[in-house]
């Protein structure tokens, strides 16, 4: 079974020809690369509906670290000091969004290694957000209102991940046994 591809001429269609040219699926996906679901359950209405929401969150992701940056530089440009932590949690927020669209995008064509890995993320990166915002003194009030933000949302991405649709839309593969 194949993932679906992007139409031609489309940015999603050249995106994916760098994918397959740099072998991205195949790095990032180890063993279960090739491991694509069923199409009749990726273009299911509600497997379709479930990314429409991911995609949305993630867009609200988008917005508070964008805001986040927005912020730290007009609180800077007024003369305040910003702490290096800002800065760069603002960043790893951006950068760890633009990897979460990547995720969604390769599992709504059917990756289930993409699905794996968001699913995992979307749990993963709240726990750890809200751990390092609750360090007393490592960021400001402000901060750490946008990292319980960013958490809720992750929280809203595990939720869409974790319905019984989409595990049963991405069964996990059958382990294959080892030969030799």
């Amino acid at each position: 079974m194949t993932a679906s591809t992007p139409p031609p001429g489309t940015l999603g269609a050249l995106v994916d020809a760098l994918f397959q040219t740099f072998r991205v699926d195949r790095l990032a996906g180890g063993r279960q690369h090739a491991v694509v679901v069923r199409e009749d359950m990726r273009e299911h209405p509600r497997t379709v509906r479930a990314f429409q929401r991911i995609r949305w969150l993630l867009v609200g992701e988008t917005v508070v670290g964008l805001t986040a940056v927005v912020i730290a530089i007009l609180l800077a440009a007024d003369g305040v000091a910003v702490p290096w932590a800002v800065w760069f949690r603002s960043t790893v927020v951006l950068l760890i969004t633009l990897s979460l669209y990547v995720f969604a995008w390769r599992a709504q064509l059917g990756y289930y290694w993409a699905f794996a890995r968001l699913r995992l993320f979307s749990r993963i990166f709240p726990l750890v957000t809200i751990v390092v915002a609750s360090l007393p003194g490592l960021y400001p009030f402000w901060m750490v209102v946008e990292q319980w933000v960013f958490s809720g949302l992750m929280v809203g991405i595990a939720v869409v991940l974790s319905s019984g649709h989409l595990r049963e839309a991405f069964p996990v593969p059958a382990r294959r046994g080892r030969t030799g």
